[in-house]
């Protein structure tokens, strides 16, 4: 049942995550409405959650910017990241609007809010699979957000509601940890088109992903000379844990769908050249996979 005190939620993105975290909002007595640039019937669907056994059925209506009568106050942007302009095309957003952003990668929302908007990065690192309408929740594992602002009133109540939930003022952490595993695996496994537990069994695999890993450290400790580095053995550590996974890459690959390749090693190009500093294995691996992309969505024409 909703609590009329709660937020009401539009969720750009409908995906795995973006219901799996729909579901959550839900539990915890939010409203949740998709926004789709086109009109269609409330999505129906199921998540199943391996954990426990459970299963659960969502229903999210679906609005499009033009039929909301008043401004979006919350949203939820769970998109692929190239994707992102497209879906925020046309949104009404309030000019105090509180932003969830929950994607791989960084800088997919740079110049697409206003200054006031308050924008609160989410990093999970739950695995969901499945269909469009069967979502397999593999594992629930811990999440993060954070801004520099205090925790918003609706936070505790959803801890409740989403295993492993925490609020962090160190969020940028977070972020760059996944980002580092992002791009140690992601690009690694989608152009040699293997599961992730490939990356450690073959020795070949394994040198250019702890290149790729050492790169973004030096990258990373220049922006920040806090960061910890030594990052291999968590990149190490998800691979392993994920070994049998195939990783969202290289399932965009196999189905000549856009890659997140530019948040991700293109993001750490990008900051290195803003640095002075060459980045040539991240540089590398982000142009085969812009090529790669280029030759399978021709192959699916």
């Amino acid at each position: 049942m909703s609590d009329p005190a709660a937020p009401h939620w539009f969720l750009a993105g409908a995906g795995h995550i973006g219901t799996l975290v729909a579901c959550y909002l839900q539990r915890a007595g939010h409203r949740v409405s998709v926004l789709r640039a086109s009109a269609r019937a409330p999505i129906e669907a199921s998540l199943h959650f391996h954990g426990s056994g459970r299963r659960q059925h969502i229903s999210l209506p679906v609005h499009t910017p033009a039929t909301l009568a008043a401004p979006i106050e919350h949203l939820i942007v769970a998109c692929k990241t190239p994707y992102t302009a497209k879906a925020l095309a046309g949104c009404p957003l309030a000019a105090d609007a509180t932003v969830l952003r929950l994607q791989n990668g960084i800088g997919s929302l740079d110049g697409l809010l206003a200054p006031t908007t308050r924008l609160i990065e989410t990093v999970t690192t739950n695995a969901v699979t499945g269909t469009a309408t069967v979502h397999e929740v593999v594992a629930e594992n811990q999440s993060w957000m954070g801004d520099s602002g205090p925790r918003p009133t609706w936070f505790d109540a959803l801890t409740a509601a989403w295993p492993g939930l925490v609020w962090t003022e160190d969020i940028r952490s977070a972020q760059w940890r996944k980002l580092v595993a992002n791009a140690a695996i992601n690009p690694l496994t989608a152009l040699h088109d293997v599961d992730n537990g490939a990356l450690l069994d073959d020795a070949g695999l394994h040198a250019h992903m702890q290149r790729v890993v050492t790169e973004a450290d030096t990258l990373l400790t220049a922006l920040d000379a806090g960061w910890p580095g030594h990052s291999l053995a968590m990149v190490e550590a998800v691979a392993r844990a994920t070994a049998a996974n195939t990783s969202s890459m290289r399932a965009d690959l196999q189905r000549g769908a856009a890659t997140e390749i530019d948040a991700i090693n293109g993001w750490l190009v990008a900051q290195g050249a803003r640095l002075g500093m060459d980045m040539p294995v991240n540089a590398e691996l982000a142009e085969r996979v812009r090529a790669a992309h280029k030759v399978s969505h021709a192959s699916r024409r």
